[in-house]
């Protein structure tokens, strides 16, 4: 993997890696040359128990979906070019313009509840400069290095004192609220761990203590014995919708062996989770032949310096699904209580995903 960090005109930072050399003469643009001035906070939820992000300068963000949106009509989105340098590289990561978490945020307001500066890193990730691309049409090389990126990001961010936890993900389609129509996801560094990947955080490790053995990694092995939910396995990685699948066509993305973050995966893994990544999202896209949407978002371990044998990284792809040629979303019970309704069996679903034929070297 090659990389070059450079310095956007709006004071941000830019950096590329390729799969080969870069040249030395790239040039980073930025939509405008003033300078960033976020200053988010965090506020205490105290019937929660967590922290809620504010951000009110994000109302000006850059938000383009087009009026009528046509899945099947790929958009080239005028921020593209204005973010990303001419050159010849594969992947671009850059600070979102409009954070809701910054390293520079100080001096929260003096409110009723507590208050804190929402000391983070929000990063946008291109994955490729060809607007009209996807994930699961990128080549399988490319999507190993997408995996070192993420490593490298976690290596980066994981290095300033305030972060204590790294999350990528990827919103795709308008349907779950993306922004920008160019192939990207992004990577949320915050100064706690969130309540989501904090949960998980205790059931591994409640699990690890009284077994000696990682959670998920047990529970792939009984789906490795069940073997009625797997969508791509190889020595290395496996994909599967778990038999505790919240939505229809969920999907969790993991190595057989426990890696607890992106930096301890190995090269054989990276390779396998690769193709195991393209599988799925090429099934995704041929299950209803369109660009299918989704939120994906990869769990590691807290960055805390500790090691963390509980851990397991993995992926789990949160796709809303069509019922009476209709997107269903989260409703009442899912967001209000957090438990989730399943209107059909894992064992159903994974069916049609798994009768999609998909070619991994096209």
């Amino acid at each position: 993997m090659y990389s070059q960090t450079l310095i956007k005109p709006d004071g941000r930072k830019l950096t590329l890696y390729s799969r080969s050399p870069i040249a030395d003469n790239i040039i980073a643009p930025s939509p405008s040359e003033e300078p960033i001035q976020a200053n988010p906070h965090l506020r205490w939820h105290p019937l929660r128990g967590e922290w809620v992000a504010y951000a009110s300068h994000r109302q000006g963000r850059t938000f383009m979906p087009p009026p009528e949106y046509n899945p099947l009509a790929p958009t080239v989105n005028s921020q593209f070019p204005t973010e990303l340098p001419q050159g010849d590289y594969d992947v671009a990561v850059f600070e979102n313009r409009f954070p809701s978490l910054t390293l520079a945020a100080h001096d929260p307001p003096i409110e009723i509840v507590e208050t804190l500066p929402a000391n983070g890193v929000c990063e946008v990730v291109v994955f490729t400069q060809d607007p009209q691309s996807y994930l699961s049409t990128l080549p399988l090389d490319h999507l190993e290095l997408l995996l070192q990126v993420w490593a490298d990001r976690t290596r980066v961010i994981g290095g300033y004192q305030q972060i204590q936890y790294v999350l990528p993900f990827e919103n795709k389609g308008v349907e779950v609220g993306v922004t920008l129509h160019h192939p990207h996801g992004q990577i949320y560094a915050y100064p706690f761990v969130p309540p989501v990947p904090a949960r998980m955080h205790v059931c591994q490790q409640t699990y690890y203590q009284q077994h000696q053995r990682g959670l998920l990694e047990d529970l792939i092995q009984k789906e490795i014995e069940d073997n009625q939910r797997i969508l791509y396995r190889d020595e290395e990685a496996i994909a599967f919708v778990p038999a505790c699948a919240r939505y229809p066509y969920e999907v969790w993305l993991a190595s057989i062996q426990p890696a607890a973050t992106f930096l301890d995966l190995t090269p054989q893994q990276q390779r396998g989770l690769a193709r195991a990544l393209k599988t799925v999202t090429l099934k995704y896209d041929r299950l209803w032949n369109r660009p299918f949407p989704y939120l994906m978002a990869w769990f590691q371990a807290p960055i805390d310096g500790q090691p963390h044998s509980e851990w397991h990284l993995h992926a789990e792809f949160y796709p809303p699904y069509r019922t009476q040629d209709r997107l269903k979303y989260l409703a009442g019970t899912e967001l209000a209580a957090g438990m989730f309704a399943n209107d059909a069996l894992p064992e159903d679903k994974v069916k049609e995903l798994q009768a999609i034929e998909v070619d991994l070297e096209k």
